[in-house]
């Protein structure tokens, strides 16, 4: 997708993947920039340790707690820092940013791919780990007027819960599966990447055709057990590939400074996940 991108632009870069231990990412993210990295992806399970090690936070990665995404900058002769991109020649002082470019993504998705509207709706949300408590955020934020929140350990789900009381009182919340109908049911869970692997919603306690939309945040299977049940009851469903897309595509804009093209990185996406 990135490469696609970058080519799409004309730009003679690269987008390698590496795997990192999670007691090396310290070092791996000071290497890129002494090695002058434009910037790095981080996914999981390094998104929430990279807030310490970065050396300055935009405020998307204070406000959802995660940084997904680094930008290396430079200082120039009037002490502003600037993407490395700017620079002819390597600066002499040089800093890591994080900044979080899920949160938004998951929303574009939603609103793009299932045509959802959240203001006001109802929505249960499966899984309170990393990706669900940023997907909780930003669904609160976006002004959800109910969000109903599943996790396996229950302790999790109170801990998301309270945060948002804190930051998203008018908005109503509970612990466990809604008696009644739901916009939209979210999985955030890893289940379903596996084949084999049990559905993340308990159909006994909450049945498909009470949710008006399925999405899953898993992009590959492109069908998970979960939507291909949520569609026989009738949702309307979409997976994370959109997700995906939207978060990788404003990384490539904070590197390059340039409008993604999305057609490109979409068509790069899909021939990879679907053939």
């Amino acid at each position: 997708m990135q490469n696609a991108g970058l080519a799409a632009l004309g730009l003679n870069w690269r987008y390698l993947a590496c795997e990192v231990r999670p007691e090396d990412l310290r070092a791996a993210i000071q290497g890129a920039q002494a090695m002058g990295f434009l910037g790095l992806n981080l996914t999981v399970p390094h998104k929430e340790m990279a807030r310490d090690l970065v050396d300055a936070l935009d405020a998307s990665a204070r406000t959802w707690g995660a940084v997904n995404t680094i930008r290396f900058e430079g200082r120039d002769e009037h002490g502003a820092w600037r993407a490395l991109r700017e620079f002819s020649a390597p600066p002499r002082q040089t800093r890591s940013q994080g900044f979080n470019t899920d949160a938004d993504a998951i929303v574009r998705s939603l609103r793009e791919d299932l045509g959802l509207e959240l203001r006001g709706a109802k929505v249960l949300l499966l899984g309170a780990g990393g990706a669900g408590r940023t997907a909780a955020l930003k669904l609160a934020a976006e002004g959800v007027a109910e969000l109903c929140l599943v996790n396996r350990t229950r302790g999790k789900a109170e801990a998301v819960a309270t945060e948002i009381r804190e930051h998203y009182p008018e908005v109503r919340l509970a612990l466990g599966y809604p008696a009644g109908p739901v916009e939209l049911v979210l999985n955030a869970t890893s289940l379903g990447l596996k084949a084999g692997d049990a559905l993340p919603l308990d159909a006994g306690q909450f049945p498909f055709r009470r949710a008006g939309a399925a999405y899953d945040m898993i992009y590959r299977p492109a069908e998970t057990a979960f939507l291909q049940a949520a569609q026989a009851a009738g949702c309307r469903v979409a997976n994370g590939l959109g997700m995906l897309l939207y978060q990788g595509a404003a990384a490539l804009e904070l590197w390059t400074g340039q409008p993604a093209p999305l057609g490109n990185m979409r068509q790069a996406l899909e021939r990879n996940i679907y053939g």
